[in-house]
C-alpha cells in the first residue's frame, strides 16, 4: 500500500501547516517566558510567586514537548524528500495510513515506538 504522490503532497502541506502553526505558537511562548517579570516587592503576596513561578513551569514543559514535535515534522518533511515517508525508520515497514492521517509526522510504526518510548531500542 505505498503512498501515491498526491497522497503524499497532502501530508507534505499538512506538515508544513503544523510547522508553522508551531512555530507560531512556540515564538509565543519564548516571548512570554523571556518577557520582564514586575518587579517583586511587598505588594507581592508569596503564594502568587509560586502560581508565577508554577505557570512559567508549566509553560516551559509544553514549549519543550512543542519542539519535540517540531524536530519529528521537520524529520517527517525530510522523509518526503528522500522518497521514504510512510516507511518505518526502524522496522522498514510500511506505516499505516490512518496513523498517518493522525498523526502525520509519525516516522515509527505503533509496535517500533511502543519498543522506542520503553527503551528496547
Amino acid at each position: 500500500m505505498s503512498l501515491k504522490k498526491s497522497e503524499i503532497a497532502e501530508y507534505k502541506k499538512r506538515l508544513e501547516e503544523l510547522r508553522d502553526q508551531l512555530n507560531g505558537s512556540l515564538r509565543s511562548v519564548k516571548e512570554d517566558v523571556k518577557s520582564t517579570e514586575e518587579p517583586k516587592g511587598y505588594s507581592q503576596h508569596q503564594a502568587d510567586e509560586g502560581t508565577d513561578d508554577f505557570v512559567r513551569t508549566i509553560t516551559l514543559e509544553v514549549s519543550n514537548k512543542g519542539f519535540s514535535i517540531l524536530r519529528q515534522i521537520e524529520r517527517a518533511l525530510e522523509k518526503i524528500e528522500a522518497g521514504t515517508y510512510g516507511v518505518c525508520d526502524i522496522s522498514g515497514d510500511e506505516i499505516p495510513r490512518k496513523r498517518l492521517d493522525a498523526i502525520p509526522y509519525a516516522t515509527m510504526t505503533v509496535a517500533a515506538q511502543e519498543k522506542f518510548e520503553k527503551g528496547q531500542l
